[in-house]
């Protein structure tokens, strides 16, 4: 089992940058794939970026793709997102999320098992 906790949210100006972070929990950190994902008011769930377990894979939506970097480091068992160039459009809350359950990099939120509290990310115009 895994616990994860966000942090870095907040608010900034469109254009700006943020830059999560997701600390795990345990000592098998290494063998989760991870995923950020975001959800607005009124919006479905939004699998948004993935990484592998080795960090040699990753996914990323059309909707975030140039803009968004998401990345690990197993020796301090965190995961990061960097957004930039961010927009009103990304406000939402983000949600890391962690499984086994697929190999390599996931593709849906379905296939997460673990879940962060999330952390808000709000963006003004």
């Amino acid at each position: 089992q895994v616990q994860l906790v966000e942090s870095g949210g907040g608010l900034v100006q469109a254009g700006g940058s943020l830059r999560l972070s997701c600390a795990a929990s345990g000592r098998t950190f290494s063998t989760y794939a991870m995923g950020w994902l975001r959800q607005a008011p009124g919006k479905e769930r939004e699998h948004v970026a993935a990484i592998s377990p080795s960090g040699g894979n990753t996914y990323y939506a059309d909707s975030v793709k140039g803009r968004f970097t998401i990345s690990r480091d197993n020796a301090k068992n965190t995961t990061y997102l960097q957004m930039n160039s961010l927009k009103p459009e990304d406000t939402a809350v983000y949600y890391c999320a962690a499984t086994r359950r697929v190999p390599g990099t996931p593709r849906y939120s379905a296939q997460y098992n673990y879940w962060g509290q999330g952390t808000q990310v709000t963006v003004s115009s």
